[in-house]
């Protein structure tokens, strides 16, 4: 049974999605203490993180970014305000996606299930070149150097890998990563390219991620 946990600070509307998703099958564990939220996460084994934005002590967004750091959990962003700049920061600081109140319980269920799934059917870990992806990890790595990488760099790199030698569209990514594009616009994924390109250049000389203008991307 996986195990979500929900970090809201709304008494009612957590407990209302604390037994939504256990009528659903799914084992869940809340967080009632915001004194200190990254380390609590960083500490917790769980499948899934549904994140509000709007948390005391903490920005959410800046949890996110903290707790990427070390772990590849997939995230999902919660957050009252439904402005661009949210979104495209929630995926920014390694989001998988982004939810906004007050949500259809369905929806969000379903992209409960299709993140967990993602997480489920990724191999172990990839070889190109002197390079090895390692998928339970989150990270990449040559000889004795280690690099993280964020759930969103981590799958781009996968499915570019799983393509190597041939063109990969942007709407091919966006597909892959997040099923829609109800919220993924050009300029979210240029930032997990980039950021995922800065990364590599940090351990491998060579341009491992190629740019097709007007095709997409490439790995050789």
């Amino acid at each position: 049974m996986e195990k979500i946990l929900i970090v809201e600070d709304e008494e009612k509307l957590r407990d209302e999605l604390k037994q939504f998703l256990q009528n659903n099958g799914y084992n869940v564990v809340v967080l009632e203490d915001f004194n200190d939220t990254i380390s609590y996460i960083k500490k917790i084994d769980v499948d899934l993180i549904l994140l509000d934005i709007n948390i005391p002590n903490i920005n959410g967004e800046i949890v996110c970014k903290e707790v990427r750091k070390e772990k590849s959990t997939p995230i999902i962003m919660v957050t009252s305000r439904n402005t661009e700049i949210d979104e495209l920061l929630s995926i920014n600081y390694g989001a998988d996606d982004f939810i906004t109140k007050p949500y259809n319980t369905q929806i969000l269920l379903a992209r409960i299930d299709r993140l967990l799934k993602r997480s489920c059917n990724i191999s172990d870990k990839v070889a190109y070149k002197d390079l090895i992806l390692d998928m339970s990890s989150s990270s990449i790595k040559k000889r004795d150097i280690v690099v993280p990488l964020s759930r969103n760099e981590l799958k781009i790199f996968y499915f570019l890998l799983l393509n190597k030698g041939k063109i990969v569209s942007r709407e091919s990514l966006i597909n892959y990563l997040w099923d829609n594009d109800e919220f993924v616009d050009d300029n979210t994924l240029t930032v997990n390219i980039n950021r995922l390109r800065n990364k590599l250049f940090s351990i491998e000389e060579e341009e491992v991620i190629i740019t097709k203008r007007g095709q997409g991307y490439i790995v050789l």
